[in-house]
């Protein structure tokens, strides 16, 4: 089991940036960002493997965010640049106790769940 714990989110204006971050209670393989608008289903935002070299992003938000990761404090980090209207929505962690061959894009794939962060990005 692992407790996941994210922190960053604020309301901010379109074109601003926000990092979040994801610190986890003992190390995790593949990890990921999601994010839940009210009223949609929960979305991959982006995830990355152990290694911190393989990663994943949406089409929404390649070019704009950056998921890293510290294996030595476990945590993960996504840095949200020029932020719009769009990416508002609550932003949850997710890890998986156990390796993988491929790295898993779809939320279901996912173990450990945070508890979430609200992101607000006003226009």
């Amino acid at each position: 089991q692992v407790q996941l714990v994210e922190s960053g989110g604020g309301l901010v204006q379109a074109g601003d940036s926000l990092r979040l971050s994801c610190a986890a209670s003992r190390r995790t393989y593949a990890a990921g960002w999601f994010r839940q608008a009210p009223g949609k289903e929960r979305e991959t935002v982006a995830t990355i493997a152990i290694s911190g070299i393989n990663t994943y992003y949406a089409d929404s938000v390649r070019g704009r965010f950056t998921i890293s990761r510290v294996n030595a404090n476990n945590t993960v980090y996504l840095q949200m640049n020029r932020l719009k209207s769009e990416d508002t929505g609550v932003y949850y962690c997710a890890a998986k106790a156990g390796d993988n061959i491929f790295l898993p894009r779809l939320p279901q794939s996912y173990d450990y769940w945070g508890q979430g962060t609200q992101v607000t990005v006003s226009s």
